[in-house]
């Protein structure tokens, strides 16, 4: 891990530095990264979660709770959240705390349902009723989209959606944001209000059930055939500081241009960036070095709903942001299980500086490629 000489102070223009942040989710896959970057961009974190929600995990993995500010809560406890946000007095606040898993909502409904719509609620009345927050970041889902298994990207005037309680859950989600951002929002001058959506991520420390990367990685290192359920289902395949990349660089622009950049944003791979399940398990094995994966699509529930086509357009971040994804699938892929293999073969120590690292390799190659995050 030597050699990389990257500082973020100007990194999204230093817009985070000394920035007081409240992260709900911080426990979880996304937000454990969203959390640690932050940190290293000079923001004052503070993470409101309930336990990780997977052994291993992300959290644990890089001792998350000595480098930020952690408080153990249910984001459906009104009082006890509102009390922690008066208290921290964030001025930014990133919202990704939910039940994630879509054959989970097949099983819990009521509580995918809670979770993450009234979660949300919760989130945002809290934004509407405590003075000092300038922005406020949801992250819902690509599958909030009413779906249609068409071909080319969906945008964000498109509309919403689901046929599995987890993508329906998330699609409310949009829409209780939009009744908030037209009734109340949008007569709050210095309010900065998004939603943000990205495709399928992928990124070290994910443990979560019945998710191909986890599947895969575990399988790989007991030496087992990795069971594949959806083969030919093609997603929109990113690597998790992609779209992190996209929120923070947003948020930053979104404390200057609050009223104007308001509303729902796509984050996805580049339009070049379509491949299937299979794609993905064949290229992980290529990078672990072996491995082989059996084909059990035969013994699916088919009363679970899985989409077989789902992209994102991401023109409205390419032109107003601008922003851009900038790893190829391979480089996805490479990063990911680089990832997985530094925890196997180092016993699970020191993952918080390795992720350290992976952020600045990626920061390093954005600059390269000419995605600097400052204009």
């Amino acid at each position: 891990m030597e050699g990389l000489e990257v500082t973020m102070e100007d990194v999204f223009r230093g817009y985070y530095k000394k920035k007081r942040v409240l992260v709900t989710g911080h426990t979880g896959f996304k937000g454990g990264w969203l959390s640690i970057w932050l940190k290293e961009l000079g923001a004052d974190v503070v993470g409101y979660s309930l336990d990780p929600p997977s052994e291993p995990n992300l959290f644990d993995s890089t001792n998350l709770s000595s480098k930020i500010q952690h408080v153990h809560g249910d984001i459906l406890d009104f009082e006890c959240m509102t009390k922690v946000t008066q208290e921290f007095r964030p001025e930014i606040i990133f919202h990704l705390a939910a039940q994630a898993l879509v054959r989970h909502s097949y099983e819990n409904p009521k509580l995918t349902f809670d979770t993450n719509v009234m979660g949300t609620v919760n989130v945002l009345e809290i934004v509407r009723t405590v003075s000092g927050i300038r922005s406020i970041i949801v992250i819902t889902s690509d599958k909030c989209y009413e779906n249609r298994e068409q071909v080319w990207g969906y945008k964000e005037s498109d509309p919403m959606g689901g046929d599995d309680p987890y993508s329906a859950s998330k699609g409310a989600a949009e829409l209780v944001f939009r009744g908030y951002l037209r009734s109340f929002f949008r007569h709050q001058e210095s309010l900065g209000a998004v939603t943000v959506r990205a495709g399928n991520v992928i990124g070290g420390g994910d443990w979560g059930k019945d998710r191909v990367v986890p599947d895969c990685m575990r399988a790989l290192h007991d030496k087992e055939p990795i069971k594949v359920r959806n083969p030919l289902a093609v997603r929109p395949w990113q690597h998790v500081l992609e779209p992190l990349s996209g929120y923070l660089w947003l948020g930053a622009r979104l404390g200057e241009n609050p009223k104007q950049l308001s509303g729902g944003w796509n984050f996805g791979p580049a339009d070049t960036v379509t491949n299937s399940v299979r794609d993905l398990v064949g290229e992980i094995i290529n990078e672990w070095g072996s491995g082989e994966w059996v084909d059990v699509s035969d013994t699916n529930d088919h009363r679970l709903h899985e989409a077989s086509w789902l992209r994102l357009s991401c023109d409205k971040a390419h032109v107003a942001l601008p922003w851009s994804a900038i790893l190829s699938f391979n480089e996805n892929v490479r990063m990911t299980t680089k990832w997985y293999k530094y925890f196997y073969d180092y016993s699970n120590t020191n993952m918080y500086q390795f992720c350290l690292h992976q952020i600045r390799e990626y920061t390093e190659l954005a600059k390269k490629r000419e995605q600097l995050w400052s204009v």
